[in-house]
């Protein structure tokens, strides 16, 4: 696999070249730098990047909106790029409003180099950098406070029964291996039903699934951990 194509949105330039000083230095490349929202979503539709590292506040367009726009489809055909939600504030909302629009995952500012690294090349290689348990703790909070339609709201009769069985099991946390326990399958199993979840309700990574099986209800906040070991 070719090294990963990154664009960095943020509005201190220090910040900028920081980062990208520490991606290139491990052989990612760095196709371009924006200073706000509306040059992020520019870059994106003259780059086509693998990733965007995404600063939350920025002057003008935001980077919570500059996110939804470049995951609507409309800035660049599929498949877009996945997003990493950069900042200095660790508020649970901030993580929240990056999930329901689309985010792959969320970094503070302080992130070590290698995290950093590890973040960009795990985003994507498909995986969501928040694990599921930990996306379920900030959707049971906020879930009930956002009235908006969600963006990843999803006609669930698409999924088979057994489907709809799992993702209401990964919508409460389970791991794989967890899942698979609860459902007497091997894992091998579980990681193709997750896959197909993913592909049919047009999901990027594990952590959107969380936010889709709270948002069109089929897990209810204060829902426990059926059948984890």
């Amino acid at each position: 696999m070719s090294a990963p194509r990154v664009v960095i949105a943020d509005d201190q330039a220090l910040v900028r070249t920081g980062f990208s000083m520490i991606l290139a230095a491990d052989g990612i490349d760095v196709v371009a730098e924006a200073a706000d929202g509306e040059q992020a979503v520019e870059a994106v539709r003259h780059t086509r990047p693998d990733l965007v590292l995404m600063d939350v506040r920025m002057p003008g367009l935001d980077g919570l909106e500059a996110t939804r726009r470049i995951l609507s489809g409309a800035v660049v055909p599929d498949p877009p790029p996945r997003v990493l939600i950069l900042t200095t504030y660790d508020l649970d909302r901030y993580v929240y409003a990056a999930l329901t629009a689309g985010a792959s995952g969320f970094l503070l500012k302080d992130v070590t180099p290698e995290h950093l690294v590890a973040a960009v090349r795990l985003a994507r290689s498909g995986d969501a950098l928040l694990a599921p348990a930990i996306t379920r703790r900030l959707v049971e909070r906020f879930v009930s406070q956002d009235t908006r339609t969600a963006a990843l709201h999803r006609d669930l009769s698409v999924l088979t029964p057994r489907e709809t069985e799992v993702l209401q099991a990964l919508g409460t946390g389970l791991s794989n291996a967890e899942l698979a326990a609860r459902f007497t399958l091997s894992e091998a199993t579980v990681k193709t039903h997750v896959a197909r979840i993913l592909a049919k309700l047009r999901l990027r990574d594990r952590a959107q699934a969380v936010v889709v099986a709270y948002e069109t209800g089929l897990v209810a906040p204060g829902a426990g951990r059926p059948g984890a070991p």
